[in-house]
């Protein structure tokens, strides 16, 4: 076990189980079976992503260095969590960039019935250090906690 602290972007606490992507996560391809043809377990569909394509990503810790993609990306993940098929939470190894976190930010302002802690900053050895299905626990402090 091996905890990590990070910087909070939208607070939460929870647990759940780990889903990692070492490369960017493309939000509008990831997501697009979600938010077009109804796949309410957001089965990834970007095929240039090997560690997520096919893999469902609701309810999963998404643990990820950064989003990639384009100026959609913030839209993508409110309309994501509106539709209540958000991963439980995403943790970023690096900062996240101002687009993720503005659709972040505004689910978690504008949505009462839904929620999606986000937490960034956790560092190289936290993305090293996680793999598939390890159980992670947050708090609303932004302490990441991996067994």
């Amino acid at each position: 076990m091996k905890s990590f602290k990070g910087r909070v972007v939208s607070k939460g606490n929870l647990t759940a189980p780990a889903l990692v992507s070492h490369g960017g996560l493309n939000t509008l391809a990831s997501f697009q079976k979600a938010l077009q043809f109804g796949d309410k377990m957001a089965t990834c569909g970007d095929q240039n992503n090997p560690d997520l394509y096919g893999k469902q990503m609701k309810g999963k810790a998404l643990c990820l260095p950064r989003t990639i993609g384009s100026t959609t990306g913030g839209l993508v993940l409110y309309c994501a969590t509106s539709m209540q098929r958000q991963p439980a939470c995403m943790l970023f190894s690096e900062p996240i960039d101002s687009l993720a976190a503005a659709g972040a930010i505004l689910a978690d302002v504008w949505l009462t019935d839904v929620n999606m802690p986000v937490i960034d900053s956790l560092g190289e050895d936290f993305l090293n250090y996680v793999k598939d299905d390890m159980k992670i626990t947050i708090t609303e402090d932004g302490t990441v906690t991996v067994e």
